[in-house]
């Protein structure tokens, strides 16, 4: 029997045993907003991190690689900033990732290979180490709701808002809940889960099980998401398991399915918000496929899909080119037959092993409203996937015209 998941309130707060804070440390020029963030666990958490596959990666990420090797799994506080990617910067950037740690640790009384570091912002500028160490050595840490909401906030960069999500689940007669924040606009094509995400549970499970529970999720939720078909150098997905729920540590079986059912609501949530708030954009595009080979192909063909740039277009003129699409799923690899191949734009389907007769004005309008329905019939087997991305608008091009100067 699968596990009933309802939604919870609040965010990266909504799970017993955390804390959170946020500070300006003026890393923004002309900016006096919060660009760091703290989220702190009461005692030493099990952790587990999906990182950026992109192997320019920032100073951070590799940081973060070698703490949590250092540490096999164990974590007291995540530290984020927006505003400066410390990507790019050489033994310096890992020194500044190092000194922000390290202040952390400090203040928490714990070692520095239990603090992990996370940034988001240019590429290239180099951290202000004192700005952001005497940031979160004097912020205020609290498990209030509002508290995991400033940090969601505080680590945007071109975000329009804050993305939080909760769910609860009972295993074994306790409630366990997951949340999270994430954040994430453009540079949004990831190759192991989003530009930003921090993900608590207070179930009691070690890093092997989380790690076994929470990868296909990744893949099937963050992994699933296309904003521009870039991947960041800072991708970063932490996982934290602080074990306040109580009861023994989960291993397998329905308790493990119970928590992958509340741990898969929330990203899939997460993803979703970040899709919609994708740089410049007005529509949402979510891109299901069935009849693939098998759910490996069918995630290839939604994501080629939801990531093509004439894709995105046509979206956002609403223009029910169907062509486009077939063409995307062609190249994905996914295997594929041109005669049983079927596709949809809303409820209309315009392709049938070949154009069949519809009416535009119907796809049309089914391409105008906040989220845009794509669907996918490949006639190959029973895989299925999904994918999530967003329109191509001309404040896109805008933004990242600009975005360094």
């Amino acid at each position: 029997m699968s596990a009933v998941v309802e939604r919870a309130s609040g965010g990266v707060l909504a799970p017993r045993g955390f804390r959170a804070g946020s500070a300006s440390a003026g890393i923004r020029e002309h900016s006096s907003a919060d660009d760091v963030a703290l989220v702190v666990v009461d005692a030493a958490a099990t952790a587990v991190a999906f990182l950026t596959a992109n192997r320019f990666a920032a100073a951070p990420v590799q940081v973060a690689r070698l703490s949590l090797a250092e540490t096999g799994g164990r974590a007291r506080a995540i530290v984020l900033n927006a505003g400066c990617a410390n990507a790019g910067t050489g033994p310096a950037g890992l020194e500044a990732a190092r000194q922000v740690i390290g202040a952390v640790a400090g203040r928490l009384g714990c070692h520095p290979a239990e603090v992990l570091p996370a940034s988001t912002g240019l590429i290239g500028s180099a951290l202000p180490t004192e700005r952001v160490a005497g940031a979160v050595a004097g912020l205020s840490l609290s498990d209030a709701p509002e508290a995991g909401t400033a940090a969601a906030r505080a680590i945007m960069t071109t975000d329009t808002r804050p993305k939080e999500s909760a769910a609860r689940v009972v295993v074994d007669g306790r409630p366990i809940t997951v949340g999270g924040m994430a954040k994430g606009a453009g540079m949004i094509h990831p190759g192991m889960a989003t530009m930003l995400a921090v993900v608590t549970t207070d179930a009691a499970v070690e890093a092997g099980t989380l790690r076994a529970v929470a990868g296909p999720i990744v893949e099937r939720t963050f992994n699933q998401v296309s904003v521009d078909g870039d991947t960041s150098t800072n991708d970063t997905l932490y996982l934290l398991a602080s074990g306040r729920a109580g009861g023994g540590p989960i291993t397998a079986g329905d308790a493990a399915d119970a928590l992958a059912t509340a741990l898969d609501a929330v990203c899939t949530d997460l993803a979703r918000q970040i899709a919609a708030d994708g740089e410049g954009a007005t529509r949402r595009i979510d891109v299901t496929v069935s009849g693939a080979r098998d759910d490996t192909d069918a995630r290839a063909a939604a994501r080629a899909v939801a990531g093509s740039n004439l894709v995105k277009a046509a979206v956002h003129g609403a223009d029910p080119n169907w062509g486009r699409i077939a063409a995307a799923a062609g190249r994905s690899g996914a295997l594929l037959d041109p005669d049983l191949l079927r596709i949809w734009i809303g409820e209309v389907l315009t392709y049938a092993g070949g154009p069949c007769a519809h009416d535009p004005a119907a796809a049309s309008a089914a391409m105008r409203g906040d989220v845009v329905a794509i669907r996918l019939d490949l006639g190959a087997g029973d895989g299925i996937g999904v994918a999530w991305g967003c329109d191509l608008s001309a404040e896109y091009v805008a933004i990242n015209s600009e975005y360094a100067t």
